[in-house]
C-alpha cells in the first residue's frame, strides 16, 4: 500500500462536483462526507497493490482534489476516517472500502453471505480491511455512442407502458441468440423489438437496472434479489445485464452495451424507463453490510429517529430510508437523473415508494424540494415522471398528492377493476352483488376524485393516472384468475412473504386445469381485466407477459425467483397467441382512434343530445338505452353499464363501451339518438379476435351480450 498525502497545488479544478471525473492529465474527485476527518481515494493495479491519494476537506461537507496520470478504467474505492460515535450517529471505519456514491461503473462482486469475507462487511466494526470482498467503483469516460434518431417523446395520451425485466424478458426468447439472451443487447435484439412492436406498446418501463446487490438473507438460501430494489449505485448500470463479452471488457463496455440498448429501442419508435429506487439502499438496516453511505456519512444520508440517532426511521420496510429532508441526498438524486437522460439516453422514471422522496421532518409535501426540482429542472421535467405515490409509513399513501406533470400509479384502479371482475363478478356466490358499478365508472372516466384537485382544477388531466391491474409485485393477470392464494413457498418464509390482498378468482378450481370450461372462463377474465385498463380514460400500463397469459404459478411475490417461475415461457399454447393477438387489436384501436385515449377529464356527463347528430362527450347509460339516474347507480344490483365518448368531431368516431358484469346474459339497447350506425370492434367474449364480425348495429336496437364480457363499438364515420 501506497500513501501519497494531500496536493499542496489546486486541489481540484471543480472542488464542488462529486464524483470521479476524467480531467486533462488526471482526475477531479469529490466525495460528501461531512463528519469525517480524513478521506482518501484508493486507487487499485493489476498487481493487486493499492494506493491511497489523501483528499482536501471538508470544504462545504465536501472532500476533493485532483490527482494525475489516473485513466480511465482505474478501479477505486474511498476509506473515511471519523467518529465512531452510533449514538450520535455516526459509523466510521477506515477498515471499510466504500463504494463510490457516484461511481459510473461498478467491477467485481461483493462476497456473498456464506462466504467467510462476508463477516468483515456485515460487522461495522470489525478492522477487517474489507477490500478483498467489495466491488470497485470504475473511472468511465462518458458513452462513446451517438444517438441515431431523436427521443421518440410519446405523448402520455398515446403512450401505452409494458413493465418488464431486462432478464426476464429474453432468457428463453427464440430468435434471440443464446449469448445475447438476457442481457441489455438481447432486449434491443429484433426478435424482442418485434414482439413490442407488434404487441403495439409504446413505453417500455424496465424493472431496476442500476447496480444492486442481493440481501445476505436471500444469499444464505440460495437466492438472488431478481427484481433488483437493492440499490448499490445510483449511476451505474447494472453490469450482469449485460453480455459476457462486455463484461470482460470491463465499466465502460457495459455502459456502452446500455447506451446502445437504449439507442436501438428508440430507432424503434420505444421509449426506456427506468424504475429507480432512491428511498433506501443495499446497505440494508444499521447491524448490516457498510459498503458506501453508511461509511461516508451515515448521519447525513439516512433517516434517523428524531431523539435517537442511533436508529433509523425505516418508512421503506428495508431497513433504512435515505434522508430527502437533507439537501446533499435531494442533490445525489437528481444529479443521477440527470445522468441517465443527459448521458445515457432514456426517457423518463418510475419512482419506488415515491412518497418517500417528499417527506420532511413533519411528512410528506408536494412541495418536497426534490419534487420542486424535478418538475423544474430544464432536463428532467421534459421526461416522463411517475410515481409510485406511497410508502409504509405514517401517512404514506399519497395516491393523487404529486405535483404537475407527475403521473401516478393508481391502486384504487388496480382494486376497483380487479374486485369488479373478479370477487364480485366471477367469484360472486347467491345474487349478493357490492356496489361496485359506480367506483368502476370512476376509474373508467379517468379517476378524476383522486386526480383533479389542482389549481386550477383538472389541470393535471386523466393522464395523471397510470391504469394497471398488475405490476412486478403481486400476481399476474392469469394468475389473479388461477389462484384464490398466494403460493409463494418458494421463497423460503413458509408463504408469510406477499400480500393477502389479491382480489383474485380461481374459477372453481386453484392452479392449472385440464377443465376445458374453467380455461375459458379464466382466459374470458384476463381479457376484461386488460381490456379495461387499456379503454379507460388515462395512460395503461401492462405487466410484461400479460398478453401471453403468462404464469408464476402462483407466486405473488417472486421479487428471488431469478428461473422459470419470472422468465416469459415462450413455448406458446394457442390460446396465448390468440390472447396475444386480442390485446393487440385493442391497442392498435386505441391508437388509431383520439376518443380512446383523451388527455383531459370530461367536464361533464351529460345527457343524449336531443335532435342533434353530436353525442355526448361522455355519457353513461342503462342496458335499456335509457340514461343513468341516481337510483341506478345506488342499485348495488348494477352490474350492466354502457359507456360513450364523444370528440363531438363528424370527423371522428364515437366510442361506446358497453359492460355487462353480471354473470347471467343480458339484452342491452344501444341508446337511442341522431348519430350514425355502431360498428361493432372488439369483444372480450371471442377468444380469438379473427371470429368478430364488424357488424353495424343502429341506435336503439337490441342485441345480447354474453356474461361477464365487454364490447366496444365505435361510430360510423361519413
Amino acid at each position: 500500500m501506497t500513501l501519497v498525502p494531500p496536493p499542496q497545488t489546486a486541489p481540484s479544478p471543480t472542488p464542488h462536483r462529486l464524483g470521479v471525473h476524467l480531467v486533462e492529465d488526471g482526475v477531479s474527485v469529490g466525495v460528501m462526507a461531512a463528519h469525517a476527518t480524513a478521506m482518501h481515494l484508493c486507487v487499485f493495479h493489476e498487481d493487486g497493490s493499492e494506493t491511497r491519494y489523501a483528499l482536501n476537506g471538508p470544504q462545504n461537507g465536501l472532500w476533493h482534489a485532483f490527482i494525475p496520470g489516473i485513466e480511465q478504467g482505474a478501479k477505486y474505492g474511498f476509506r473515511a476516517t471519523g467518529p465512531w460515535q452510533p449514538r450520535k450517529g455516526h459509523r466510521y471505519n477506515p477498515h471499510k472500502l466504500l463504494l463510490d456514491p457516484y461511481g459510473r461503473g461498478v467491477e467485481g462482486r461483493m462476497a456473498r453471505a456464506p462466504e467467510p469475507g462476508a463477516k468483515a462487511l456485515l460487522s461495522n466494526r470489525s478492522d477487517i480491511d474489507t477490500a478483498p470482498f467489495m466491488p470497485r467503483s470504475v473511472v468511465t469516460a462518458p458513452p462513446s455512442g451517438e444517438w441515431q434518431t431523436p427521443l421518440p417523446h410519446v405523448p402520455f395520451e398515446d403512450s401505452v407502458i409494458y413493465e418488464v425485466h431486462v432478464k426476464g424478458f429474453t432468457k428463453t426468447m427464440p430468435g434471440v441468440p443464446e449469448e445475447l439472451r438476457g442481457t441489455y443487447a438481447g432486449l434491443a435484439h429484433p426478435a424482442a423489438i418485434q414482439h413490442l412492436k407488434d404487441l403495439g406498446v409504446t413505453s417500455i418501463e424496465l424493472l431496476p437496472v442500476q447496480a444492486f446487490a442481493d440481501e445476505p438473507h436471500l444469499e444464505r438460501d440460495g437466492l438472488t434479489n431478481y427484481w433488483g430494489y437493492s440499490t448499490m449505485a445510483f449511476f451505474a448500470p447494472h453490469a450482469p445485464y449485460a453480455t459476457r463479452e462486455a463484461r470482460e471488457k470491463g465499466a465502460q463496455a457495459v455502459q456502452d452495451e446500455f447506451c446502445g440498448m437504449v439507442d436501438l429501442l428508440h430507432q424503434a419508435g420505444l421509449e426506456v424507463i427506468l424504475d429507480v429506487v432512491y428511498n433506501h439502499t443495499s446497505e440494508g438496516g444499521w447491524g448490516d453490510r457498510t459498503i458506501s453511505w453508511r461509511g461516508l456519512d451515515n448521519r447525513t444520508y439516512y433517516r434517523a429517529q428524531a431523539h435517537a440517532p442511533q436508529h433509523y426511521d425505516d418508512v421503506t420496510g428495508t431497513g433504512n430510508t435515505l434522508d430527502f429532508a437533507h439537501p446533499r441526498v435531494t442533490q445525489m438524486a437528481l444529479d443521477s437523473l440527470r445522468y441517465w437522460v443527459s448521458e445515457m439516453g432514456v426517457d423518463g422514471f418510475r419512482f419506488d415508494l415515491a412518497a418517500t422522496l417528499g417527506r420532511t421532518g413533519q411528512g410528506f409535501t408536494p412541495d418536497h424540494p426534490f419534487l420542486v426540482g424535478l418538475i423544474t429542472d430544464p432536463v428532467l421535467s421534459g421526461v416522463k415522471l411517475i410515481a409510485e405515490p406511497w410508502d409504509v409509513g405514517l401517512g404514506g399513501w399519497q395516491v393523487g398528492n404529486f405535483p404537475q406533470p407527475f403521473s401516478e400509479w393508481n391502486d384504487r384502479f388496480r382494486d376497483s377493476v380487479r374486485s369488479f371482475w373478479l370477487t364480485t363478478g366471477a367469484g360472486a356466490h347467491g345474487n349478493r352483488h357490492h356496489p361496485t358499478a359506480p367506483e368502476l365508472a370512476t376509474r373508467l372516466a379517468g379517476s378524476s376524485d383522486l386526480f383533479g384537485h389542482s389549481d386550477p382544477p383538472g389541470m393535471r388531466g386523466c393522464i395523471a393516472s397510470i391504469n394497471f391491474v398488475t405490476a412486478h409485485d403481486g400476481f399476474t393477470a392469469y394468475d389473479l384468475t388461477a389462484f384464490d392464494r398466494k403460493h409463494n413457498e418458494a421463497n423460503g418464509e413458509d408463504n408469510r412473504d406477499g400480500t393477502d390482498n389479491n382480489r383474485s378468482y380461481n374459477h372453481g378450481m386453484e392452479g392449472p386445469t385440464e377443465d376445458d370450461t374453467v380455461n375459458a372462463s379464466r382466459r374470458r377474465s384476463v381479457r376484461n381485466l386488460l381490456g379495461t385498463t387499456l379503454l379507460a380514460a388515462g395512460t395503461p400500463m401492462l405487466l410484461g407477459g400479460d398478453e401471453l397469459g403468462r404464469t408464476q404459478r402462483g407466486n405473488n411475490n417472486a421479487y428471488c425467483q431469478d428461473n422459470d417461475i419470472s422468465w416469459f415461457d415462450w413455448r406458446l399454447e394457442p390460446w396465448q397467441l390468440e390472447l396475444k393477438e386480442s390485446i393487440a387489436h385493442l391497442i392498435a384501436l386505441r391508437r388509431a382512434h383520439r376518443v380512446l385515449r383523451p388527455r383531459a377529464f370530461y367536464e361533464a356527463v351529460e345527457e343524449v343530445l336531443l335532435d342533434s347528430p353530436l353525442r355526448p362527450e361522455a355519457g353513461w347509460f342503462q342496458a335499456d338505452g335509457t340514461h343513468e339516474n341516481d337510483d341506478w347507480w345506488e342499485d348495488p344490483g348494477t352490474r350492466t353499464v354502457q359507456f360513450m365518448r364523444s370528440l363531438q368531431d363528424p370527423r371522428e368516431p364515437d366510442a361506446l363501451l358497453v359492460i355487462n358484469g353480471s354473470r347471467g346474459p343480458a339484452d342491452v339497447v344501444i341508446p337511442p339518438d341522431e348519430g350514425t350506425p355502431w360498428i361493432y370492434s372488439w369483444d372480450s367474449a371471442l377468444d380469438n379476435v379473427s371470429d368478430l364480425e364488424p357488424d353495424e348495429l343502429q341506435p336503439g336496437e337490441t342485441f345480447s351480450m354474453e356474461p361477464l364480457a365487454m364490447r366496444l363499438f365505435l361510430s360510423k364515420v361519413d
